[in-house]
């Protein structure tokens, strides 16, 4: 059994672990499904206390993929959703690999 299967299998019984979601998000990227796991990321930071790693994730995904301005605006947003939480090393590591991509 995949690790992907057994996340996905354990979600079943925990649909809303914000844990499970975001392995999968990862274990998605993995296998190359990068809308997948873009998508799933996406969901981790709508949620009603968005997920602040899976901002940065995203972003590094989007980059890597050249979708450079869509990187730029998913962490703009992280960043402030980072500070949001409290989140300075988060803010931090945001505003770095922002500043790595350029302005536009």
């Amino acid at each position: 059994m995949s690790r992907r299967t057994k996340i996905e299998a354990m979600l079943v019984d925990e649909p809303q672990d914000i844990f499970l979601r975001y392995s999968l998000a990862m274990e998605l990227q993995k296998e190359g499904e990068h809308e997948t796991s873009l998508a799933k990321l996406r969901e981790l930071t709508k949620d009603e206390t968005p997920y602040v790693p899976a901002f940065f994730m995203a972003a590094q995904q989007l980059a890597a993929l050249q979708r450079i301005e869509e990187a730029r605006a998913l962490l703009r947003e992280g960043i402030e959703q980072a500070r949001h939480q409290d989140d300075t090393h988060a803010a931090g590591e945001m505003s770095e690999l922002l500043a790595s991509l350029g302005s536009a």
